[in-house]
Order: structure tokens, then sequence, then C-alpha cells
């Protein structure tokens, strides 16, 4: 795990090695082991790096025999003992034993078309300086970022925009589109950035760049299929399952560096600690928890049952740690916001964060539960819109009747039953066809012509819903249901969910793997039957059914709760002071697209308790730290 950066026919009377130095300088906290660069004639390559594998020969870049091939890879490849086999037989030579060396083999052996071989987590360039070609390339599910631009042909790339912003020909307009999506979204949709002329790599793509041309052309080299479905009964399916969960497992425990879990108090961090605590066979694993004062938002007590049930199976193989963190601490807000590099406004990167400062002090590698709920059906806005679906028989003036008179009564916050009852009685009264963007909109259109200037309302291109719309272009399902789920995993995983994940644990220089993103597990969890995961009303029926004898009971039958902090409160209380500095300051641009008037007023409804506007609100706060810095 490490961070990369580079720049290719940089222009005349500019230093490549001072700006790259720069740039890798800013990676500094994702890979603190060491710094390896490679600069020629038009091209420049630096790597920090995190040793995971490899301790002693692992540096970076990796050269080739003839040293024409020159690599820097920010990931693991999990696969690399098989290929460095296959490889070997085929009369390769490896240098090291590194992970990332077998790319340059793969590459030598099959050119371009290499990359549908690789099982990893990975974003990597790879300079081939006879042909003059650059090549990137981004792992299937988006797991490890790669930002670049490229301008009178010149490319630069790394690993966070704030290292890509140390480049002096940085182009730094905004995109009022994808500002406007970040409101209703939380965060801004990849391939776009904040940046109209930056952008995301797409997952499970690569980008061939000519330097002589200084044009780069992008290919995808893999896509999930929804349309196949397996056949089989209950018990069949779910024992393919649990198999391809342990392989999943095993392979993500390969490191020369301690290695744990991140334990909550729900079933896919769970299953994933109990997985790892039965392949160690009696070695021990850390499993590490925070938790908060507020009740609501703390896990320990079903955390620790979870370490309980698994260690009274395994002899005692977890070795759980505890802490209690503080959430109120606002400054944690103004680092992270920096690390984002964009606005991002899902607060539950900030418990990820204290969480993977936590765990850093007893590991350097962790295995999460992320991926699970959008494979396999867990989120509760997928039986919403089944509801909704069936809610809409009901009379809509009955339906909007509904909604106004809940409006007379207090929120009581997005948790609470009349704050959920309110969001789904708003989306029964929308068009089929808008329904799951407004689910997830937290900007809607009443909302944001009350919010937004007339002067950036009317430079926007379109609708949320219509921009939303486009994604879903490309859906391969053909079950109504299941088009959320593969929905949220072209849009919501690698735009937020991956992002905070990467984000906040290398702010601490923590490797973070996720087992359900396996890409035996992903393939398999798109062949499954859409009832098989959310069966009578019960989410991820099928995962829960497969390792129902890992799981404490109190674990296995708890309602779902997000990890998050209680930004509604917060922001009443602790917070009160920065938020009103931020949400009121004169930040050049932050006038020219909120009104003020409709954010004192968002603001004295929601210290009045009567409405909760945190979402809003909080986006807004971001928002106006990102335009500070």
């Amino acid at each position: 795990m490490c961070g990369i950066a580079g720049i290719f026919n940089c222009r005349e009377k500019i230093d490549a090695s001072e700006i790259l130095n720069a740039m890798c300088g800013a990676l500094y906290h994702r890979g603190p082991d060491g710094y390896g660069r490679y600069t020629a004639p038009g091209a420049a390559l630096g790597h920090r790096r995190l040793a995971v594998i490899d301790l002693e020969t692992g540096a970076q870049p990796l050269y080739s025999e003839d040293k024409s091939l020159v690599l820097v890879i920010n990931g693991e490849i999990y696969n690399f003992m098989e290929l460095r086999r296959e490889l070997e037989s085929k009369g390769h030579t490896f240098s090291s034993r590194s992970d990332s060396e077998v790319l340059l083999h793969l590459y030598e052996e099959y050119g371009k078309n290499f990359l549908p071989r690789l099982d990893g987590m990975f974003a990597f360039a790879l300079y081939d300086s006879r042909k003059k070609k650059l090549l990137l390339g981004r792992d299937p599910m988006g797991k490890k970022p790669l930002y670049y631009f490229i301008r009178q042909k010149e490319l630069a790339f790394a690993s966070e925009l704030g290292a890509l912003k140390c480049h002096p020909g940085f182009p730094g307009a905004l995109d009022h589109d994808a500002l406007a999506d970040y409101f209703s979204l939380l965060y801004i949709p990849p391939p776009g950035t904040v940046y109209k002329e930056v952008f995301q790599l797409p997952p499970a793509h690569f980008m061939e760049f000519d330097c002589a041309a200084g044009h780069g052309e992008i290919k995808p080299y893999w896509q999930i299929d929804f349309s196949q479905k397996l056949k089989g009964s209950r018990e069949e399916l779910a024992a393919e399952l649990r198999r391809l969960v342990f392989q999943a497992v095993e392979k993500r425990l390969v490191a020369d560096v301690p290695a744990g879990v991140f334990l909550s108090g729900g079933i896919d961090s769970n299953i994933t600690a109990a997985v790892t605590a039965r392949l160690l066979k009696g070695g021990k694993c850390c499993a590490c928890t925070v938790g908060f004062g507020e009740a609501r938002y703390d896990e320990r007590v079903l955390a620790a049952k979870g370490a309980a049930f698994i260690n009274a199976q395994c002899g005692g193989v977890l070795q759980h740690k505890v802490q209690e963190v503080e959430s109120g601490d606002f400054s944690l807000v103004e680092e992270l916001t920096a690390h984002c590099g964009q606005p991002y406004a899902d607060s539950s990167i900030l418990p990820t964060a204290l969480l993977s400062a936590f765990a850093r002090r007893e590991i350097t590698v962790a295995l999460s539960g992320d991926g699970a709920d959008e494979l396999f059906g867990g989120y509760e806005r997928y039986l919403a819109m089944e509801l909704a679906r069936k809610f809409t028989r009901i009379p809509e003036t009955l339906r909007r009747g509904a909604l106004k008179a809940l409006s007379f009564f207090p929120e009581g916050g997005e948790r609470s039953f009349a704050g959920r009852l309110a969001r789904f009685l708003r989306i029964s009264c929308v068009p089929e066809a808008e329904r799951y963007f407004a689910i997830i909109d937290r900007a809607p259109q009443n909302l944001r012509r009350r919010l937004f200037t007339d002067d950036f309302y009317s430079s926007l291109s379109a609708s949320g819903p219509e921009r939303f719309l486009r994604h879903q272009g490309d859906l391969t399902t053909l079950c109504r249901g299941e088009s959320y789920s593969e929905t949220d995993i072209a849009t919501y995983l690698p735009g937020d969910i991956l992002p905070k994940a990467d984000i906040s644990s290398m702010a601490s220089a923590l490797e973070v793997r996720s087992p359900f993103l396996d890409r035996d597990v992903v393939r398999f969890a798109a062949a499954l039957p859409w009832e098989m995961k959310l069966r009578n009303r019960e989410r991820k029926s099928l995962l829960k059914y497969a390792f129902a004898d890992l799981l404490a009971p109190e674990v296995l039958h708890a309602p779902k709760r997000g990890f998050g902090v209680p930004v509604a409160s917060l922001l009443r209380n602790k917070w009160r002071k920065a938020a009103e500095e931020l949400l009121f300051a004169e930040t050049p641009g932050q006038r020219e697209i909120l009104r003020i008037q409709s954010v004192e007023q968002l603001w004295k409804e929601h210290l009045s308790a009567r409405r909760d506007h945190s979402y809003i609100l909080w986006s807004i706060i971001i928002f106006a730290l990102f335009m500070k810095r």
C-alpha cells in the first residue's frame, strides 16, 4: 500500500524532478517507509512506500532486466505467487519477492492485455521507455484511487488530489455540475472530480498514454455481469459462497507485517473476523473496535459479544482491542477535508479514521467488511424501494396528506422512526423512474432552488435525477430490485465507500483489505438470484444463512446500524461555534454559490431541534472548509 505520482511530457522551463518531489511529499502519510523515483527526458515517476510484502527488496520503482520498463504501483496483487510460478515456467527471472514485480513480467509476456489476469487492489503506472508509452491501470472495483489531468499534451497523475495540486499546471476551475451532485449525494460521482479538467481513472479501466502524441486512450478490461444467474438450492449456493469468502480472506492474510480485522457489531465484520480466526488455526489476530459515548452510535457491546462467541469456538484467537473515542474534535474534520482534496461529506469518515488510527498502533494491515451491503442487498433502501412500489396503490393525495401531517411533528433525526417514515413517504410521491435517486438525494429540487444562487442554478446543465439516470444506462441486471444494488456498485461504492476507506486508513498509513470485494466473490454475488439476497424482507439473506453458525445470535439478529457519528447533536452543541464560522463565512466563491438567507433559515430550524437538517448543513460546512483551503 503506497502512493504514486508521475509527470509525462513535462513542459519546458519546469523542473519535473522538483515537482515530483513535492507531489510525493504530499503523499508521505501513505508511504512513510521509503521514497523512490525515476526521471528521464519527458518522464518522471515517484513512489512512496508502505512496506507490507518483501520488506527487504520490494522498494520501487521496479525495473525490467534491461531497464526499459519502469513500474510504480499502489496496492496488492493477491494471486502473485500463482502468476509468478506461471511466468517462471515461461523463462522469466525475478529479482525480488515483491508481489508487484509480476506486472513487469506479465507486460513482457502479454503486453497491455495482462490486466484481466490480476487479482487484487491496485493503481499502477508502467512506463515502456522504448515505445514511449505509459500504461495506467486501476483495479476492478476501484479500491485504489488514481487522479489525473492532461493539458497541452502533458499528463500528470497521483494517488490523491492533494498531491496532484502540487503541479503548477493544475487546472483549478470548479465544475458546477459536480458541485450540485455533491450537495445531493455528499460525494462527487466518479470519474469526475470537483475540477473541470481533472478526472479519476474509472475502476476496471486502463489508459494508454502516447508520449509522442500527448494523447491518452481509456478502455475497460472487465465488467460485472448481473444478467446470468446461477441455479441451485439455497444450501448449495450458501456452501459455495462460504468457500469463496474463506478463500478471499485467506488471500488477504498474506503479509510480512502484523494483520488484523476491524470489528463492529455488524455481520460483515463479524464474518470477516470469524473466518480469519478459523484460518489462523491457533495463531493470534488483533480485532479492533472503537465506540462512542452516545448509545445509538456505539457498537462496543455487540462487538464484544461477537468476539466472545468467535473466541469460544476458536480457542481465543481474537485479541479484542477496544477504545472509546471522542468524535467532537473538529480538528479531525479539518484534517480529513484536506486529505480528501475535494468536497466529501459522508460523516462516517470520522469514525473510520479514528478506528484506523487506533488499529495502526497494533497492526499494519486490517481486513474490513466493505462491499457486502452493495453485493448482497444489505441496505434498507432496497427494501424501501420494493415497499414504495406497493405503497403507490394508495392514492397520491392520501400519501401527500400523510407526509404533510408528519411535518407538524419534530423529526427526531435521520435514524428515528419518524425520520425514516418521512423519507419513505417522500419517495412514494416521486415518479418511479426518479425514485431511487430521491431516496439518496440530500438536496432535492425544491431545496437546491432555495439554496443555490440564481447564477449558480442557471449554470447547471441538468437536474440531479437526469444526471444520475445517465449512470444507469450500462446496467446488466434484468431484475428491477437488483438494479438499485448494481447502481450502487457503479456509483456509491467507488464514489463514497471505497474513497472513505482509502482516505481514512491511509491518513494513518494503514492498509485495508476487503474480502467481500474479491473478484470471485463479486462474480458469484452478481450471479445470485435477487430473491436469494432479499428474501421475505430479510436483507443479506443468503449471506446470513451461509455464516449463521459462525455468528453470535445477538449479532446475527441485530438491526443494521450505520457506522456514524451524531452529527445533528454535535452541530447543536460541541461543533456549534465552528459550524457557524464556516456556514456564514465570507469565503470567496461561497457566496456566489449559496444563498446566505437560506443557510441561516436552515440553521435556525436545525437549532430548534424540530427539523434535522444535518446532512445539508454538514455538506455546506465541508464545502466551506474546501473553499477556505
